[in-house]
C-alpha cells in the first residue's frame, strides 16, 4: 500500500482507515510468521508508512497486538455463542473454536509474557476491560448451558484460553523440536495434540468446578 494513500489523514474516518490498515497488516504478518517475529518496522513497511507515523496511532508494536487480540477475543466469543445457540456441545465448541484460531492462540501465549510489558497504562486498561467484558458475557452463556454458577462459567471460559495459550506452542513446535521429535520418538510425547488435550482438560474442569462450591 503506497504511503501517499495516507497523507494528511486528518478527518476521523480517515484516521480510522489508517488504524484499520495498520491492524490488518499486523494481522497478516503475524499469520505468516508468528507474533514474536513481527517488528514495528515490518508493520510500518507493510502499510507504507514510516514508524514515526505508525506510533501516532499505536504507541508501540505491543499496543497494536493488544488491540488485535481483543478483536480476536470478540470474534471467538461471537462464534462460540453462535454455535451454542444452535445446540452444540459446550466443551467441543470451546476447544474446536480455539483450534480454528491459531492467531488467537498465538496472541494468548504472548499477552502476559510480552505484549502487556510494553504498553501504555490507557492501552493496557482498555485491553483488560475488553477481555473481562468478553469473558463475563461468554461465561454467562456457558454457565447456563452446563448448569454452573455464573462465576464458574467465567472461570471455565478463562481457563480455556489459559490452557490454549500453553498448549498451542507445545502442539506447534519450532523446526528444531520437530527434528528432535523425528529423531527421538521417545520425546515426541512432549508434542501434545491440541484439540483432544484441550477437550480433556476442559471436561475435567467443568466436572470439577461444582465440587469446589
Amino acid at each position: 500500500m503506497a504511503e501517499s494513500t495516507f497523507v494528511r489523514a486528518r478527518r476521523p474516518e480517515h484516521k480510522q482507515q489508517r488504524r484499520d490498515a495498520i491492524l490488518a497488516a499486523a494481522r497478516e504478518l503475524a499469520i505468516e510468521s508468528g507474533v514474536r517475529n513481527v517488528s514495528l518496522g515490518s508493520v510500518a513497511a507493510a502499510v507504507g508508512l514510516a514508524k514515526s507515523n505508525v506510533v501516532r496511532y499505536f504507541g508501540t508494536r505491543e499496543e497494536i497486538y493488544l488491540e488485535l487480540a481483543i478483536e480476536c477475543w470478540r470474534e471467538w466469543a461471537d462464534e462460540v455463542t453462535r454455535r451454542l445457540g444452535d445446540g452444540a456441545d459446550v466443551i467441543d465448541t470451546l476447544a474446536e473454536t480455539l483450534a480454528d484460531r491459531p492467531l488467537f492462540c498465538d496472541l494468548l501465549g504472548h499477552t502476559s509474557t510480552t505484549l502487556e510489558h510494553n504498553a501504555s497504562v490507557p492501552a493496557a486498561a482498555e485491553f483488560k476491560r475488553g477481555v473481562l467484558g468478553v469473558v463475563a458475557a461468554l461465561g454467562s452463556v456457558v454457565a447456563e448451558r452446563l448448569e454452573l454458577t455464573e462465576q464458574e462459567g467465567i472461570e471455565l471460559v478463562g481457563l480455556a484460553t489459559v490452557l490454549a495459550s500453553m498448549l498451542y506452542p507445545a502442539a506447534n513446535p519450532p523446526p528444531v523440536l520437530v527434528e528432535v521429535y523425528a529423531q527421538n520418538p521417545d520425546l515426541a510425547a512432549a508434542c501434545l495434540p491440541f484439540t483432544p488435550t484441550l477437550k480433556r482438560g476442559l471436561a475435567a474442569l467443568a466436572a470439577g468446578l461444582p465440587t469446589l462450591r
